[in-house]
This record gives structure tokens, C-alpha cells and sequence, in this order.
């Protein structure tokens, strides 16, 4: 259905899609290229809110570098927006610039777009072409799409564990358990996400600052605790001020005594809510709604222990697992994830393996829900 030559030039504006990878959260990562008598005239991907999209920046480019868009051909890797948001509509700009043809990876999930921007570059006369490369599209934007379509963000657990499945010695001592090469790629997945999930067992524990320092990013993702009885340490170093903001999460803010310790940590700039369950804990499945719903956050990443680690898993709160496995075993220790025992293999619940590389020596799988 579509040529070599027309798979080469989407293939360019998803590589375009992936310098957006750490910077245009909430909004997807969107490139873009416009290409005229078989050369890329202009590209651009999606810089960070509020900026231009992939669309305007393309077009940008090609006008700086004395390039007319008039006739061309535009591959762009989303369904181009039609609705005023923080910025004017991308699909304004495109009918202005004059293509002739526009290929789009993937219609853009978002009930404001939806087909939308699609039928208003036809109506203007451009033939328009949806599916070149769908998959490697929405590869990029699990958060975005599952924040449009399930109301949820896309939630991703790290874990780092040797060979027989343990996450720590037996006092509790983690560091480090992998090397710094797969180090690193843990700091890559974090830079990606809108904010990072621990507990205060692991604050309390490992005292991690849980910011992204191993790859270049121009924005860091917040940092959230679950903290049901706030008891997070004021000397903790993930409550340092770096780029992004802090928000503690407790079960309940009834009675002074909570609400003076939340007063200590809200004069700090520190944010406090409280999401109860009726078993006096924090309500994960509501939390999740609440940061896409009110906080428009697309993907999760989870780094914590044994005990939240099992909370997440077993109220079904996890969608993808991203394990590090070090070659070796460490024989007495702490496990991944206190999670049920089964009656029955029969009752388990398997997981997808979508990926699997090495990082030095370690071992990076990836997985999803089947």
C-alpha cells in the first residue's frame, strides 16, 4: 500500500517524534518532515508545552532554510490537532502551507482531534493517507494514548534484582545491584516519564534523590511519594528542589496532628493530598486516575520496594514491567514484590515479553500485561 520510498520518509519523522521523547510531556511526542522533488525540506518534532508542535516547527524550518512547503508532501507521526489548546491548531498551518499530500501514522486518540484534523485537511483539498507506521506511532506514546483512551497513565515499575530474584540484602542495602551502564538506561526511562513513584519505606531506606542525572533533559519529572502516615524525613534528599515538584501522598489529613505535620512540609513548597481506602491506606487506583485526570500525566515510572511494589501489582495498578537482572545471586535477601501466593499455577497471571537486551552484563527485560 505505501511505497519504500514514502516508509523511508515517515521512518524520519518518528526518528524526528523521538527528541521529543524527555521534553513535550504532557503533550505526545510528535515529529515531523516535509518533503519536496524527493528531499526533506523542513522537520520538527514537538517541543515542550506550550511551544510549537511538530507540524509548526516542521514548516518553521523550512521557511528559515529558504524552502517553499507549497506542493509537498508532510509524514507527520500524529493526526495533526484541529482545537485551540495552549497553542493554535497544527492543521491551520498545514492547509496554509499548501501540501499536496499528507501522510499521518495514527489518528490522534484525543476526543478533541479524533478523526477531526483528518477530515479538515481533506475538505481543503489535500489527500491525506492514515497508517503509514501506526505501530511504531503509538510505541512512542503509550502514556498519551492510554491518558486519552482509558482515563489512566501508562504505569511502568523498574525493578533491579540478581538472578534469584532479590532486590536487596536482608538489611535492606540495594547499591548497586546492576551496573552503571544499565544504570544509565534506568535514567533514561525516568527522564520520559511525568513523575516517579516511591514510597517513604524506600525514602526512609535508600534515601535516593530519584531525579535524572545520566541523560540530558531539559525537564525532570516530578517526584511522588506514598506516604500514608507522613512520615517522610525532612532531611530526605528527594525533597531537594531540582527542576520538578514533590507531592506526598497520604491516606488521610483528619486530625491536628497530620495536619500539622502536612503544614511542616506544604511550607516547603511541598505538595500534600490525601486519597484514603478503606483499609486506612493510600487508594493507588485513585491516585493513577487523579495524576491523569487533574494532572495530565501520561506515564508513570515506579521505583520502590518490596511492599509497594506488591500493593501496585496486586490492585492491578502496572502495565508494563521494566526488570534488570544482574548475573548473580545473592541467595538471603528482599524480593521484587510481596505480592499473593497461588493456590494454583493455573491462577497466574502471565506477562508479554516485548523486549529483551543487554546492558554490560546486566539483563533488561521488558513486559506487559497479556
Amino acid at each position: 500500500m505505501y511505497s519504500a520510498v514514502d516508509q523511508q520518509f515517515m521512518s524520519e519523522a518518528v526518528a524526528e517524534a523521538q527528541k521529543a521523547l524527555y521534553l513535550s510531556n504532557p503533550n505526545p511526542r510528535v515529529g515531523c518532515v516535509v518533503v519536496k522533488d524527493g528531499q526533506v525540506i523542513g522537520r520538527g518534532f514537538t517541543q515542550k508545552v506550550g511551544s510549537a508542535h511538530a507540524e509548526v516547527q516542521a514548516l518553521a524550518n523550512a521557511k528559515a532554510l529558504g524552502n517553499d512547503p507549497i506542493g509537498s508532501t508532510i509524514y507527520v507521526t500524529l493526526e495533526p490537532c484541529n482545537h485551540t489548546g495552549r497553542t493554535p491548531p497544527c492543521v491551520d498551518a498545514l492547509i496554509a502551507a499548501k501540501p499536496t499530500t499528507v501522510f499521518v501514522a495514527m489518528s490522534d486518540p484525543n476526543p478533541l482531534v479524533a478523526g477531526k484534523g483528518i477530515e479538515r485537511l481533506k475538505a481543503a483539498g489535500i489527500n491525506v493517507h492514515c497508517g503509514l507506521m501506526e505501530s511504531e506511532a503509538r510505541s512512542l506514546n503509550p502514556g498519551f494514548i492510554s491518558r486519552m483512551t482509558r482515563g489512566l497513565p501508562w504505569v511502568r515499575m523498574k525493578i533491579a534484582a540478581s538472578l534469584d530474584g532479590k532486590t536487596a540484602l536482608p538489611d535492606g542495602r540495594s547499591q548497586w545491584i546492576t551496573g552503571q551502564i544499565a544504570r544509565a538506561d534506568g535514567h533514561h526511562w525516568r527522564a520520559q516519564a511525568c513523575a516517579i513513584v516511591t514510597g517513604v519505606g524506600t525514602v526512609k531506606g535508600d534515601d535516593p534523590s530519584l531525579n535524572v542525572r545520566d541523560v540530558q533533559t531539559e525537564r525532570q519529572p516530578w517526584r511522588i511519594i506514598v506516604d500514608s502516615k507522613l512520615e517522610t524525613p525532612l532531611t530526605s534528599k528527594i525533597l531537594d528542589g531540582h527542576q520538578s515538584g514533590v507531592i506526598i501522598v497520604c491516606a488521610s489529613l483528619d486530625g491536628s496532628e497530620m495536619q500539622q505535620k502536612a503544614k511542616v512540609f506544604t511550607e516547603r513548597g511541598i505538595e500534600v493530598i490525601a486519597m484514603a481506602n478503606p483499609f486506612g491506606k493510600v487508594d493507588l487506583p485513585k491516585l493513577f486516575s487523579y495524576l491523569a485526570k487533574e494532572r495530565e500525566m501520561n506515564e508513570i515510572h515506579i521505583e520502590a520496594g518490596f511492599k509497594l511494589n506488591g500493593s501496585l501489582l496486586r490492585e492491578c495498578c502496572v502495565d508494563e514491567l521494566l526488570l534488570y537482572y544482574a548475573p548473580f545471586f545473592m541467595g538471603d535477601g528482599i524480593g521484587m514484590a510481596n505480592v499473593s501466593p497461588l493456590n494454583s499455577l493455573n491462577d497466574k497471571e502471565q506477562w508479554q515479553v516485548i523486549d529483551h537486551s543487554l546492558f554490560g552484563s546486566d539483563l533488561r527485560l521488558r513486559l506487559i500485561k497479556n
